[in-house]
């Protein structure tokens, strides 16, 4: 890990595959606090404030969907769901609630820690060179701060918005293509199609643009993929 540590909360209803899970990260140097219900995940995410949250979808007491929901409303932390659910639809809602990375049961401990350390990563956790700081017109990418701010406003992003963004941002004008976005941005993971890159897009315009279908700033270019514009205009025309 380098050097890479973060505080760590896993939320299972199952202790044994929390203690292991919990086990596993905790050989990569991280702090990990491990909770068996929904309320107390949100309890603790509240009041530790976490880098990384491992969720498992069916917990009682709150939905894992709803802690998921709740806390990227309220948080920027990095989010790695675990569900029994494998099929497309549900990994695109898992997406479309601000989860960034999603894995299917049964779940083995090493990937899920490797699954973790690209998030990590991408998120510039733990990362001290990790510091550009990216501007275009009143669009702020602070890679060093893990923040985005429009307009002084500060914007809560996931890490794979924070990803596709400061990616977009590093090369204002240039058009990526969905597989450079993927190979850029997800690395290696498995599931990961266009379809997942254009509703990561669509979330990411929902937080940044105050007419999300006449976006600003992440513009599409049909038959390519997506763009950053160089300059923001008032009127939406970069």
């Amino acid at each position: 890990m380098a050097g890479m540590s973060a505080r760590i909360l896993v939320a299972d209803d199952d202790p044994k595959q929390a203690e292991l899970i919990r086990l596993y990260l905790e050989r990569d140097g991280h702090s990990v606090l491990t909770v068996h219900n929904g309320r107390a995940a949100l309890e603790q995410c509240r009041s530790r404030k976490p880098d990384l949250l491992v969720l498992d979808v069916m917990m009682p007491q709150v939905d894992g969907l709803d802690v998921c929901r709740i806390m990227r409303a309220e948080s920027s932390v990095a989010i790695l769901l675990v569900t029994a659910r494998s099929t497309e639809d549900d990994l695109l809602l898992g997406l479309d609630l601000g989860a960034d990375d999603y894995m299917t049961k049964p779940v083995s401990p090493r990937e899920l820690a490797a699954r973790v350390r690209a998030l990590l990563r991408r998120s510039g956790i733990g990362s001290p060179g990790h510091q550009r700081v990216l501007t275009v017109g009143d669009l702020v990418v602070d890679a060093g701060r893990f923040e985005v701010r429009v307009a002084g406003e500060t914007v809560v992003l996931t890490a794979k918005e924070f990803g596709i963004l400061e990616l977009l941002a590093g090369e204002p004008g240039r058009v990526f293509t969905r597989g450079e976005i993927i190979n850029r941005v997800f690395g290696f993971e498995r599931d990961v199609s266009e379809r997942t890159v254009d509703a990561h897009v669509v979330n990411l315009r929902r937080k940044l643009e105050a007419e999300p279908v006449q976006p600003r700033y992440v513009q599409t270019v049909y038959g390519r993929g997506y763009r950053l514009a160089e300059q923001a205009l008032p009127d939406g025309r970069p």
